[in-house]
């Protein structure tokens, strides 16, 4: 995983890309601060199975008001990220499922490093329940937030993985 220099970089990137008109640029980079602390609390919950109430309180009154190497981070769209973690929690095993029918033959998602799991886990989320959201933007945020934590290659592979989604979830 990459420092938060990198973390930075990808939301200022995704501040940049492109977004639904309806939404202000603070509004797309409060939904990208959201869609980067639902990826860390489902990792977080996996890791210290805390369950989704405390997890959600916990960033709502501690860590969004907390900075990125000394500059405070954006506003997060605090309902937007509720509702990922908790909709993750809530349909986990059918995500699940259109996770692992995008995976290479005889991998399993349990293989998959726990922030992948959660990533691949809340775009997969938005792609089934937010379809007000357009796929490319679902698709480049968490490109974006791989990058941002993974290689070059692990980020091909969110790529792939959500495009297959996108196609089984949206068709």
């Amino acid at each position: 995983m990459s420092d938060p220099t990198s973390i930075r970089a990808a939301l200022e990137q995704l501040e940049a890309s492109g977004a639904p008109a309806s939404l202000t640029s603070a509004e797309r980079r409060a939904r990208t601060v959201a869609r980067l602390a639902a990826v860390q609390a489902l990792y977080q919950m996996e890791l210290g199975g805390e369950g989704v109430e405390t997890v959600v309180r916990e960033f709502s009154d501690h860590r969004f008001d907390t900075d990125i190497e000394g500059e405070p981070l954006a506003q997060a769209d605090e309902a937007y990220f509720a509702q990922i973690v908790r909709g993750v929690v809530d349909q986990r095993k059918a995500l699940d499922q259109a996770i692992a029918a995008r995976l290479a033959e005889g991998w399993k998602l349990e293989r998959i490093d726990a922030t992948m799991r959660a990533l691949l886990r809340s775009a997969s989320w938005e792609l089934a329940h937010r379809r007000d959201v357009p796929t490319e933007v679902v698709i480049d945020e968490y490109v974006e937030l791989a990058k941002a934590f993974f290689d070059v290659a692990e980020a091909r592979f969110v790529n792939a993985a959500l495009d297959g989604i996108a196609r089984d979830q949206r068709a």
